[in-house]
């Protein structure tokens, strides 16, 4: 089953667009991501309607932070993509009436609510900017000082 990967993929966006001077445009997340242009501004809409983002057009726009990472956590930028299911795991319909079934639908809901439960408050404890300083830290005993920027990007595409 192919795995869910927007979260992902707008957290890493995201911390670029961080240490990006510039306004990244969509064509320049969509080279750095290996999609197409399109899916980064649906993508990033969600982003721009609740305030972490704003985008400019024309000669020099693109998009930016209009909030530090330390205002919002994983749970917004999870939001911001339509909250999508955590589990492909679910419960069979085949036979409603037959107890069995009830019984073994009934402990799976209430075990799958609960993990997500705990899951989406985890999400609310870690701000973007948590996952900014691992990065920092990693990257500083890895590389030194230098940052890297889009230009760095494995999947850059020139």
């Amino acid at each position: 089953m192919r795995q869910d990967g927007r979260l992902s993929r707008l957290l890493h966006v995201l911390l670029h667009m961080e240490k990006h001077a510039d306004p990244m445009t969509s064509e320049t997340i969509a080279r750095m991501l290996g999609t197409n242009s399109v899916v980064v501004r649906r993508t990033m809409a969600g982003l721009r309607d609740a305030g972490y983002v704003s985008s400019e057009k024309g000669h020099g726009g693109g998009w930016t932070l209009s909030r530090p990472l330390c205002d919002f956590t994983l749970l917004d930028v999870y939001r911001t993509i339509g909250s999508p299911g955590f589990f492909a795991m679910g419960v069979a319909t085949d036979e409603p009436k037959c107890l069995v079934e009830q019984a073994v639908n009934a402990a799976l809901e209430r075990t799958l609510d609960e993990a997500e439960a705990l899951l989406l408050a985890r999400l609310g404890e870690i701000a973007v900017s948590d996952i900014a300083a691992d990065f920092e830290r990693r990257y500083g005993a890895a590389m030194g000082n230098r940052l890297p920027s889009c230009a760095d990007h494995p999947n850059r595409s020139d």
